[in-house]
């Protein structure tokens, strides 16, 4: 599996061609206590940049972006009664959505985590 990211702090591992979509560690610390989660509805078919999922903390409510375009094959049912899960495992348990990938080609717009990480490292 390889996981990527994008510069408005989205994860997504790869596995052949389902992507699992959540938003990094950063996110989570910089919206606060996340309150609610609205993840997208199974078959809902995204194309990469479109707003796929909402977030809302005590500071501020944000979209997360699809990665990737594919269609959705799961949205995670446990944020819907735990959101709080996104700031405990933001990166693990704590995922919004999986998909299949329309285009694997669009990954390589994507950073690995080295990168990422140079990336938080300047804001």
């Amino acid at each position: 599996m390889s996981r990527y990211f994008t510069e408005d702090h989205e994860w997504i591992e790869v596995d052949g061609d389902i992507g699992t979509v959540g938003i990094t560690d950063y996110a989570q610390g910089q919206l606060g206590d996340i309150v609610f989660v609205e993840v997208p509805a199974e078959g809902k078919e995204l194309t990469k940049g479109d707003e796929a999922a909402v977030v809302e903390s005590v500071k501020a409510a944000s979209d997360v972006y699809s990665p990737v375009s594919g269609t959705v094959i799961e949205g995670n049912p446990a944020l819907e009664e735990t959101p709080a899960l996104v700031n405990e495992d933001p990166e693990g348990e704590g995922w919004f959505f999986k998909l299949t990938l329309t285009d694997t080609g669009e990954l390589e717009g994507l950073m690995d985590e080295t990168a990422y990480e140079a990336f938080v490292a300047k804001l």
